[in-house]
């Protein structure tokens, strides 16, 4: 058998997973891949992650790229980032995964683009689902979390769009470096009051979980706010400006009292989302906490929140404790490069 790429296009980076001849995981890495500021990053992309591109490898491809406003629709999204693709690795050698129907030919992709859209977080799922067992992904990134159960060998997901799977609470826009701090709190808890963040881009979850310690190196990839040096000074310099204020040397632990709440505020956030979602009738009895993304701390934290089970998503897929932590933060291109495998036997 052929070596075997795994391709997660998403809209701010790309992921890939390299696996040999003989189906075991050999590689993992991810690229900045802004692709609103149009598609030629995506070949930037590719650039950088070519020494790790076997010339005979077959590829499978998910995304969630196509949700960029450099398109003025998913379906244009899809069929541009399908034949970009198709164009650099070879169509031949090119399978698009759409979902519920499996995978599906360059040519054929953008006919279902409904399916193509937006289907990474489906691949994890179905991947931890053919191992048989019951439990709850939480895949916490750089932007998003998903949290869909499964068990009985299939994803038992309500949501199939990203508008549903959001309805769903599966789909929750919360992740460990870019969301904007004014999208994570209302109000907050600042020199004895309560105040309501600045609507202003001024400093990212990137910042909050900088300053708890808690961000993982490797994770933030992107400019900060102000395009601003990624230190702990600078991050509680951009996260007092949220509030209004100014660095004060004269009291240091404001800024970490912010990140604090903050981080906690994120942590309720999923813990409720989690829980809503084991609440349904459908969902498995004392499932295990499958945890995955560069945020999957928080997955973890979860879990003992909940009093659940916790198991890291990439050292179940590699034995190689140097590929499980990059396994884990690239999930879905692992996964849709096993789902390939798994058809091809």
């Amino acid at each position: 058998m052929s070596p075997v790429l795994g391709w997660d296009v998403g809209g701010a980076h790309l992921k890939l997973a390299r696996f040999g001849a003989d189906g075991r995981l050999e590689a993992v890495r991810v690229a900045a891949c802004p692709l609103w500021r149009g598609l030629d990053e995506l070949d930037v992309a590719i650039e950088t992650l070519a020494p790790d591109i076997a010339a005979d490898a077959a590829s499978a491809v998910t995304m969630t790229g196509e949700l960029v406003d450099l398109w003025p629709d998913r379906a244009s999204g899809v069929a541009a980032i399908v034949e970009r693709l198709g164009a650099r690795l070879g169509p031949a050698r090119l399978t698009i995964y759409a979902g519920p129907r499996g995978f599906v030919g360059v040519d054929h992709a953008a006919s279902v683009w409904p399916d193509v859209a937006s289907a990474n977080w489906r691949a994890t799922a179905e991947a931890l689902a053919a191992e048989g067992g019951a439990g709850l992904l939480i895949d916490v990134g750089s932007t998003t979390a998903d949290l869909i159960p499964f068990g009985k060998g299939e994803t038992l997901a309500r949501g199939a769009t990203d508008a549903g799977r959001m309805a769903a609470e599966e789909l929750v826009y919360l992740g460990v470096a870019r969301t904007p701090v004014m999208a994570i709190a209302p109000r907050l808890p600042f020199d004895g009051a309560w105040i309501a963040p600045m609507a202003e881009h001024f400093a990212t979850s990137a910042d909050v979980f900088r300053l708890t310690g808690d961000l993982p190196e490797g994770a933030d990839l992107h400019p900060a706010a102000d395009g601003g040096p990624k230190t702990v000074e600078a991050s509680a310099r951009r996260l007092l400006r949220m509030a209004g204020a100014d660095l004060d040397p004269a009291r240091p632990g404001q800024a970490r009292a912010l990140a604090g709440f903050l981080a906690e505020t994120c942590l309720r956030r999923l813990a409720d989302a989690a829980a809503m979602i084991l609440s349904r009738a459908e969902a498995p009895a004392s499932p295990v906490f499958h945890g995955a993304g560069v945020g999957r701390f928080l997955a973890e934290r979860v879990a003992r929140r909940l009093g659940l089970l916790y198991r890291d998503v990439g050292q179940a897929w590699t034995d190689d404790p140097s590929l499980a932590g990059q396994a884990s933060d690239c999930a879905p291109a692992v996964a849709v490069g096993r789902l390939l495998m798994a058809r091809r036997a």
